[in-house]
């Protein structure tokens, strides 16, 4: 859930930028990187996973958890005329400015569940990771933080994934690695309700046999 959250984050700001940044980009490392090198990327923004915040139990039987994660937004922007002007913008489109960028995203981004199986982003702080200069230019970078949750369900204490999980499974991404694995649980093909009536002396009194098999109409 965290790489395709990441990614449909990184889609989405992609389709509603537009052209206001350079681009859109899973974050690499760039902001640790030699100030010029990272003003050359500029305008751009950078996405990341900020770490899961808290795990909660959800189920008596304790297989399912409601997991929190952070994912943060980094936006960054360079100007020549003035420190002011990157974050500010200037009287031109060429000229976002680090506020204005803030306010896309949190804009793109708030209450979207990306058509995932997540809760709605929600908006958290937006930080300053540093404003400097680089040569005749000046440097702006916020990060801006959105937080959700997802469902994630416990294996089956001592069992481990099972053999020949589909692509949506969980499991499958422990495929081609040679691990152990487990037989998945068979089918559930039927139900017997056995009714039994105090007064008598018959157990049960009566049965039904439900059948579940998908092939029978």
């Amino acid at each position: 859930m965290i790489a395709l959250t990441e990614k449909a984050i990184c889609e989405r700001l992609r389709l509603g930028l537009g052209r206001m940044v350079k681009g859109v980009h899973t974050y690499g490392g760039e902001m640790d990187g030699e100030p010029a090198d990272v003003a050359r990327c500029l305008p751009g923004i950078w996405v990341t996973f900020g770490g899961i915040q808290k795990t909660e139990n959800t189920s008596i039987t304790k297989r399912k958890y409601k997991t929190y994660g952070r994912f943060v937004v980094i936006v960054g922007e360079r100007n020549v005329r003035s420190e002011e002007a990157t974050r500010q913008g200037g009287p031109g489109l060429a000229e976002v400015g680090t506020y204005k960028m803030v306010a896309a995203v949190r804009r793109l981004l708030s209450g979207q569940d990306l058509g995932l199986g997540i809760a709605h982003l929600v908006p958290g702080r937006v930080r300053t990771l540093f404003n400097t200069k680089v040569g005749d230019a000046a440097l702006s970078v916020f990060a801006c933080e959105f937080d959700t949750y997802w469902v994630e369900e416990a294996l089956e204490n001592g069992l481990f994934p099972v053999v020949d999980a589909p692509a949506d499974s969980i499991d499958s991404i422990f495929s081609g690695y040679l691990g152990s694995q487990s037989e998945p649980d068979a089918d559930w093909l039927t139900t017997r309700l056995s009714y039994d009536i105090p007064q008598t002396t018959r157990s049960p009194d009566a049965e039904d046999i439900i059948h579940h098999d998908h092939t029978e109409s």
